[in-house]
């Protein structure tokens, strides 16, 4: 038994939302270390793609640029007849956050750019290939056991927190009695991955093949691959499927061959709809699929994660910088949970026009879908009510004066800074609260007396400085206009505490706040 280590932070998983947690936290200033059973990357791509308010997260970390590098932006989601015509097509919405609103991923390279990241933090441990049999809570700290899976040896250490991260058949989880309430589908689905050798027309489109007979996903990956997913039917072995020669049959089908692409691996698996009962217990909270799981079919199971610790991290460091207190950690689940749901049951209504079965129905579907899909306010409202949902959270660490702004995510326009560049507004703000105004200081004296900083947003044309940015293009104050906002405090993540209009006070920060919220260091 190795000596007792102590840290600030335990993470249980190293897959992109623990190693997003990492980054986080590293870039706070925390000592954090990550436990991990594999000693490397998972070879297969499992999650595909990634939207634009997940950008912004990795932008915060300083590893958007890098990212975006080896991504390949959407064109939409094109669901088609099984003759390969168009039912309907649905383009990605641009919401403003200064990123592409929808890109394809290939995993690997994200998680390698992710542990590249990690690496830049000498205050991130990382322990590969070691499990944590064991956690015991005691009132100040975690302590887990870890088995070395290298050599017969143990180790212990403490955390004050502990993100479990590890999964869908999180062991954490388990360890803890948290229940993982929903249901499994019991259709199965082969997933192949693919090498591109030679390109094909439409070979960087997602196309959802709503065939009776075969529902097939069709998926670009970057970097030279490609994805292909259909389901195993009732009277069909899932094992004669995995073979090369129906593999080859399936894809045949699709008009490919092997000319096009070498396969790089298949698998078999189920679709999930669950949540777990409870993502805090005592220190101890669950993220990503260790917290829910989604069907695939908007793109959204990792990016949910990410969304996951990106409200947590912040929220871990005010504690432990005692800027705010523990009571805060709870209001994680209050705001993460609703949005999880929403976005959960837009992704099954949305694998429901895929997979609808009954010939009759399919026909009838893609009547009303090519009719109604003429109009632009049925794509609108399509889109916008079977994608993704708006990033907003209605209750939690929210000031409720009942101004419009309060509990959404501010967006992120390119500003001037007061060098006069040309930057995102995060470069300018993010990782710390801080007040934008578009007008006078007086009511929101109570925040500069807590420290916290206040730039004013002033309109194109103006000339920025110290505590002022331009607003180049007016996104951002036709934003606040829109919302009937002319002073917001804004969180650490982005999302808006505290709104009011010309005239009106301000709310005061938090109960408890104490300190301002900064970063120890910023990383390039």
């Amino acid at each position: 038994m190795s000596d007792e280590a102590n840290y600030d932070v335990a993470i249980v998983g190293y897959g992109p939302v623990g190693a997003t947690a990492a980054n986080l936290l590293g870039q706070f200033g925390l000592n954090v270390v990550v436990i991990e059973r594999d000693r490397d990357i998972y070879f297969r791509a499992r999650a595909i793609s990634t939207d634009e308010e997940v950008m912004r997260i990795w932008q915060q970390v300083g590893l958007a640029d890098r990212l975006n590098a080896d991504m390949q932006p959407g064109a939409g989601a094109n669901f088609v007849d099984p003759a390969g015509v168009s039912i309907i097509k649905l383009l990605p919405a641009d919401r403003g956050n200064g990123h592409p609103p929808q890109q394809f991923i290939y995993q690997p390279a994200v998680d390698r750019t992710l542990r590249d990241g990690v690496d830049r933090f000498p205050n991130v441990s990382v322990l590969l290939e070691y499990d944590c049999l064991r956690l015991v809570q005691h009132p100040d700290s975690v302590e887990l056991m870890l088995a070395d899976l290298t050599r017969d040896e143990f180790k212990r250490i403490r955390a004050t927190y502990v993100i479990a991260a590890d999964g869908g058949s999180s062991a954490i989880r388990g360890q803890l009695g948290i229940g993982f309430t929903g249901k499994t589908y019991s259709q199965r689905w082969i997933v192949i991955d693919t090498k591109v050798l030679e390109e094909w027309p439409g070979h960087d489109r997602l196309r959802f093949h709503c065939n009776p007979a075969r529902p097939t996903v069709d998926c670009p990956t970057p970097l030279g691959h490609h994805r292909w997913e259909f389901p195993v039917r009732d009277q069909e072995d899932e094992k004669d499927l995995l073979t090369d020669e129906a593999i080859w049959h399936v894809l045949a089908g699709q008009g490919i061959t092997k000319a096009n692409v070498a396969i790089i691996g298949c698998a078999c698996y189920n679709h999930h709809v669950r949540f777990a009962d409870r993502w805090r217990a005592g220190r101890v909270f669950l993220a990503g699929d260790a917290a829910h799981a989604m069907p695939p079919w908007i793109g959204q199971g990792m990016c949910a994660g990410v969304r996951d610790v990106a409200n947590l991290c912040w929220k871990l460091h005010a504690v432990l910088s005692k800027s705010l207190p523990d009571s805060v950690l709870d209001t994680y689940q209050t705001e993460r949970l609703p949005h999880v749901k929403d976005v959960t049951n837009r992704a099954v209504k949305v694998g429901d026009i895929i997979i609808e079965r009954n010939a009759i129905r399919a026909a009838l579907r893609n009547r009303v879908f090519r009719f109604a899909g003429k109009f632009p306010a049925f794509t609108s409202w399509l889109r916008n009510n079977r994608w993704l949902p708006d990033a907003r959270y209605r209750t939690g660490l929210l000031a409720q004066n009942g101004n419009p702004a309060t509990g959404w995510l501010i967006p992120q326009p390119w500003v001037l800074d007061e060098k006069g560049d040309h930057v995102r507004l995060d470069d300018v703000v993010g990782g710390r609260w801080v007040v934008l105004h578009t007008g006078l200081e007086q009511p929101f004296q109570a925040w500069r007396s807590a420290g916290i900083s206040a730039l004013r947003v002033a309109p194109c044309g103006g000339t920025p400085g110290a505590d002022r940015i331009v607003d180049r293009d007016g996104k951002l104050t036709a934003w606040l206009e829109s919302k009937k906002a002319a002073v917001v405090a804004v969180r650490p993540d982005g999302f808006v505490y505290a709104a009011c209009s010309n005239g009106q006070p301000l709310p005061p920060p938090p109960s408890g706040f104490t300190a301002p919220f900064r970063r120890e260091k910023d990383y390039a």
